[in-house]
């Protein structure tokens, strides 16, 4: 059974943006989230940069016990999959009446970890930790707790691939219901942004130090970059089956038609070429896509040296020299990590129905490798048809998903 697969909704909370129409206006103009927090560096980390994304206001939205269960992540998840049900018109009767899944994307969460740890180290008793806090501790806190506030009785689980969750829990989502195993599933990623749960990061000297302008400091590409700025919120896609999209009327936004996936089998952290490339031809063969029809790649491309450089001469090895428009949008939002997978899709989406390719800001000096690429500098006016869309991760794990724009 190959049954076509489409995106219904989307819903997006980031460091650019609130909703898609804020989130839009960013990208077209080229607009950073980026900013140096001062609670970091008194914290002793080496780079205080990171995306700014506002805690939403839940009270009045949800109850107090969904409150107390949810994670500075699963807010996030919580308030992009409102807006992504929304578009969809998937409304509480039809959610009761019909199996809906979800699989969502999280690989931390580092917050109540530590709380729970630091009342127990001062207090020494374990019940003043509150009944709350094991359902925000574990990985799988965004879709036990989406699960539960929705009333989604399909399949329930967390994909946790560091950074490719996000496009890992979509590809999933497109395969359960390509196979006829579900009609509808709440796909996504989600990531924290509290100052606990970046710390090893930048024990490794993954972060940016260029803090004296922080809007500048994330550069994808380009031969000045010197590491990636950490960045969260949550992005949620509805994918359907074709079948039931058109049974319920929906408006449909775009066919997933492509997942391409594979494992470096090499270093824990540093990155190949091989790994990238398979994931890349596995995604074109999926799609039945050669390199000429895409017309739109959002790259991984997180302003760290070794990646960048890794998936340039992947995409040269795939797509040869100069041919598709690339972009990456981490250059405005920073690195957002579990979410990331996720919420690029919902931007790829957003230029596809407005017509234009973002610019990767801060892209002014290419190095040997991105110079063989057609990198878009400043916004480009194009009609993109089908866009592809990478995200690669620690342990070596990649993923790459293509999008047509509907057509019967």
């Amino acid at each position: 059974m190959n049954k076509r697969v489409v995106i219904t909704g989307m819903g997006i909370y980031s460091c650019i943006g609130k909703n898609p129409d804020e989130v839009r206006d960013s990208l077209y103009v080229g607009r950073s989230g980026i900013i140096l927090d001062p609670v970091r560096k008194e914290m002793g980390y080496r780079s205080g940069l990171t995306g700014f994304v506002e805690r939403p206001a839940l009270k009045g939205m949800l109850d107090r016990r969904s409150r107390i269960m949810l994670p500075e992540q699963g807010e996030y998840a919580y308030m992009a999959t409102v807006q992504a049900l929304e578009q969809a018109k998937l409304d509480e009767d039809y959610i009761n009446e019909h199996e809906i899944g979800i699989l969502y994307g999280n690989d931390s969460s580092a917050k109540p970890v530590i709380d729970a740890t630091d009342i127990m180290r001062e207090k020494k008793d374990n019940m003043l930790i509150g009944s709350a806090s094991v359902f925000q501790t574990l990985n799988s806190t965004i879709t036990m707790n989406l699960s539960t506030i929705f009333k989604l009785r399909g399949v329930n689980f967390t994909i946790s691939a560091a950074c490719a969750s996000g496009s890992h829990a979509i590809g999933l989502g497109y395969h359960f219901i390509k196979t006829g195993l579900q009609d509808c599933i709440i796909t996504g990623g989600a990531q924290e942004i509290n100052c606990y749960s970046m710390a090893t990061f930048d024990a490794l000297s993954a972060f940016s130090i260029h803090e004296e302008n922080p809007q500048t400091a994330s550069r994808p590409f380009d031969r000045s970059r010197d590491g990636l700025i950490p960045s969260g919120g949550g992005a949620t896609i509805v994918l359907e089956s074709l079948e039931s999209a058109i049974k319920r009327g929906a408006t449909i936004l775009g066919e997933v038609i492509g997942y391409g996936f594979s494992s470096n089998g090499e270093h824990i952290s540093n990155p190949t070429v091989s790994g990238p490339v398979r994931s890349l031809q596995m995604a074109m063969k999926d799609a039945g896509m050669n390199t000429a029809d895409i017309d739109y790649i959002n790259a991984h491309a997180t302003s760290t040296p070794a990646g960048d450089t890794s998936e340039a001469k992947a995409l040269y090895t795939v797509f040869g020299e100069g041919t598709v428009p690339v972009s990456s949008t981490k250059s405005m939002t920073g690195h957002e990590c579990w979410m990331a997978g996720a919420s690029e899709i919902v931007y790829s989406l957003l230029m596809m129905h407005h017509g234009f390719i973002a610019p990767n800001i801060n892209f002014e000096h290419p190095d040997e490798d991105s110079v063989k690429l057609n990198i878009v500098k400043t916004t480009a006016e194009k009609d993109i048809n089908v866009f592809l869309s990478n995200s690669f991760g620690f342990g070596g794990t990649n993923s790459s998903l293509i999008v047509r724009k509907w057509s019967k």
